[in-house]
């Protein structure tokens, strides 16, 4: 939801707020593999229960994801292995970040908090797998409230104010919801599809 609503206009935006990134051509892939390797030490800190610390350097990282594609777009250089390598590497830092949250409650004996951890991390993959799988069948595939910057915001506003275990509570609930909209979405779409011997 919150790319459908603020994802029109951003690459103006992008070019009035940062426009050193456009000065010389940088490789919108090394921008993506920076962009993980930042949120890596961002989830180390999650990990070692610095939460605080942590969300801002995942919100570091997360600028890295945001601007990747915008300069892709300016240099001329998208690619359709360039969209891979963000999909994928977006889903490596979500596994990141909850499994960070797994070990640090794990750590703390608080096992309910760190096996709801788990649901979510689980619940996650599964929500970005059900759109991609869909997405092979059923052309501009959409649907489902929880997606990844919904996600990310949500845990990173646990990690300021003190309430990550209720963040947690809710990507994980809001991601098994996401995961089955979209299980019945793809139903729905795929049942009014031609089969093959009727294509």
């Amino acid at each position: 939801m919150i790319k459908s609503q603020y994802g029109e206009g951003l690459d103006d935006r992008i070019h009035r707020i940062f426009p050193f990134l456009f000065v010389r051509p940088i490789d919108p892939n090394l921008l993506s593999v920076t962009g993980v390797l930042v949120s890596f030490a961002g989830a180390w800190a999650w990990a070692e229960g610095q939460f605080r610390l942590g969300a801002f350097i995942v919100l570091l990282g997360g600028f890295f994801d945001l601007v990747d594609g915008v300069v892709a777009r300016h240099n001329h250089s998208s690619s359709l292995f360039g969209a891979f390598l963000d999909s994928t590497l977006d889903r490596v830092v979500d596994g990141a970040l909850l499994l960070a949250l797994v070990m640090f409650y794990a750590r703390q004996d608080a096992f309910g908090i760190a096996w709801l951890a788990g649901v979510a991390l689980v619940a996650t993959q599964l929500v970005s797998y059900t759109k991609a799988r869909a997405e092979s069948v059923v052309p501009d595939f959409k649907g489902g409230i929880l997606e990844r910057a919904e996600r990310v915001v949500i845990l990173v506003a646990g990690a300021v104010f003190g309430l990550m275990p209720l963040a947690i509570g809710v990507v994980a609930a809001g991601s098994t919801w996401t995961a089955g909209q979209r299980i019945l979405i793809a139903r729905r779409r795929m049942a009014e599809l031609p089969t093959p011997e009727n294509a």
